[in-house]
């Protein structure tokens, strides 16, 4: 093929593959829009924690705009043949390449000052939960993670004895989260005896009547240990997937980019 057909074919296909990620992250910024204003229909249909929905509606928002602008500089860039684009595009690219590889560096590299910073934070949601009125964003969000992870506490479910709540109270509370039994705080669950007539209604709190805690017996760390171990495989693949796309669109840009003639005047040729 001759050096015209390459730049040809080149130039069309970044215009092709840059054209469907401008759409894709549009798509992406219109639903975290839609997450973000209307959370709670999803937190109904989901069982999802409001700060969640937040959050995600935040990172869709974010990945979206990205993706966009990238797709923007590529297709026109590509299409247009204008070096500036096309060397916008490959910055992009090529410092999104380095922050993977800092993140995962700083991950592993980082895993045991991480997890006691994270082992803090969390430790500090279980003994102010329930505090708050109405809960607060930290507290619904730590719930969703006991409930989907199946997991209790930290480290072990005794980290909840900490909490202000559950050690002054002359019940026997224990998190409805730990038990899954969050949409029925006010029922006995497994092994419990009959509910006194008066008993305080807690948000968030289950009552074990004198009878010993049924909850998870994993702790959160475990869990999401567990997790990362049965995911590994997958997150590591769409990692180097992602890397790759990015060097070979990096490549191309780059390419395209060289082979454009150092007096080609755009404003004249377009006009």
């Amino acid at each position: 093929m001759s050096r015209k057909g390459c730049i040809a074919v080149t130039k069309y296909f970044l215009f092709l593959f840059n054209f469907l990620f401008f759409l894709l992250g549009g798509l992406l910024f219109s639903f975290g829009l839609w997450l973000l204003f209307d959370r709670d229909s999803f937190a109904a249909v989901l069982g999802s924690a409001y700060y969640a929905l937040k959050i995600w509606s935040y990172i869709f928002c974010g990945v979206g705009i990205l993706t966009m602008w990238m797709g923007f500089l590529g297709c026109l860039g590509s299409l247009k043949e204008i070096k500036c684009m096309l060397g916008c595009y490959f910055a992009f690219l090529l410092l999104l390449f380095l922050a993977q590889i800092i993140i995962g560096i700083l991950v592993y590299s980082q895993s045991k000052t991480l997890n006691t910073k994270v082992g803090d934070y969390v430790t500090e949601i279980i003994e102010h939960y329930g505090t708050y009125n109405p809960s607060t964003d930290e507290e619904e969000s730590w719930d969703y993670v006991q409930m989907e992870l199946q997991c209790c506490g930290w480290i072990l479910s005794n980290d909840w004895m900490e909490n202000s709540i559950i050690k002054n109270s002359s019940y026997h509370l224990y998190p409805c989260s730990c038990s899954g039994n969050v949409s029925q705080p006010d029922q006995p669950g497994n092994g419990t005896t009959a509910a006194p007539t008066t008993r305080p209604k807690i948000a968030g709190f289950c009552n074990s009547y004198g009878q010993p805690w049924s909850v998870y017996e994993m702790g959160c760390m475990d869990g999401v240990q567990t997790w990362l171990t049965n995911n590994i495989v997958t997150i590591v693949g769409i990692s180097l997937g992602i890397a790759l796309m990015e060097l070979c669109l990096m490549t191309l840009s780059m390419f395209l980019c060289r082979t454009i003639g150092p007096n080609y005047d755009k404003l004249t040729r377009y006009s």
